[in-house]
């Protein structure tokens, strides 16, 4: 589904992302771990298009994507949920979620359809729909961040720290939704510290250090492997 050849992003004249390249296939789980400052997240925003690549292609679907404007690469199924969930705070819960649809708003019945599943999905976000976003907890306003990306029926869903700042039982019940998107169908490539967790809820991971790639496989050999034991400091 997603392919990297040899990417390699630059903060200006310094290289971020080095020679990166990696597969997600249709329906899997892919973990990307690694320290502070590894370039996860640039590697997320390079395949939103939000950061240009230096050398190196990037495909979707067999689509050469490389590039691509933001709205470009969403419209194709490619959805990402930023750190830190960037909802809009003044606008009630149920205009977040409308605007996560507005590619597909023109589609008959996709909206509806799109609010019924993630009602089903978050009922909170039902109970609140008429609740302005930015009061909501931290965990509801990644519920609310994940519905917001499902309106725009994606193909793989790109998360960037989705447990960030959330109490422990939100964090339990974010990554046993994940799990249930994943069993339903939706291929899943998450960023995320919290290290074996997602691996437990991973088919497969990857680990990056200083803008490499230095590790991949089965996230239950990842676990036990001395490069994931020493980032977690067993």
């Amino acid at each position: 589904m997603l392919k990297i050849k040899k990417l390699t992003v630059h903060y200006g004249p310094l290289p971020a992302l080095k020679e990166i390249s990696l597969e997600i296939e249709r329906g899997e789980v892919i973990a990307l771990i690694g320290p502070n400052r590894a370039g996860k997240t640039t590697l997320l925003l390079t395949l939103s298009g939000i950061l240009e690549t230096t050398e190196g292609r990037i495909y979707f679907e067999e689509e050469d994507i490389t590039n691509l404007n933001p709205h470009q690469i969403v419209s194709k199924g490619l959805i990402h949920i930023p750190q830190g969930r960037h909802i809009f705070p003044t606008l009630s819960v149920l205009d977040n979620l409308l605007l996560g649809g507005y590619t597909k708003r023109k589609e008959k019945g996709v909206m509806e359809e799109g609010l019924e599943k993630v009602y089903h999905l978050f009922p909170k976000l039902s109970e609140r729909k008429d609740q302005r976003a930015g009061t909501l907890s931290g965990g509801e306003q990644q519920m609310l961040a994940i519905g917001r990306a499902l309106m725009g029926r994606p193909k793989l869903l790109m998360l960037d720290e989705p447990s960030l700042g959330l109490a422990p039982r939100f964090i339990e019940e974010i990554f046993a939704t994940l799990k249930k998107m994943n069993q339903n169908g939706l291929t899943l490539f998450i960023v995320e510290q919290e290290i074996h967790l997602t691996l437990s809820i991973s088919h497969r991971g990857y680990l990056l250090k200083n803008g490499r790639l230095i590790k991949e496989g089965p996230a239950s050999a990842l676990l036990e492997s001395p490069e994931i034991k020493d980032l977690v400091g067993i």
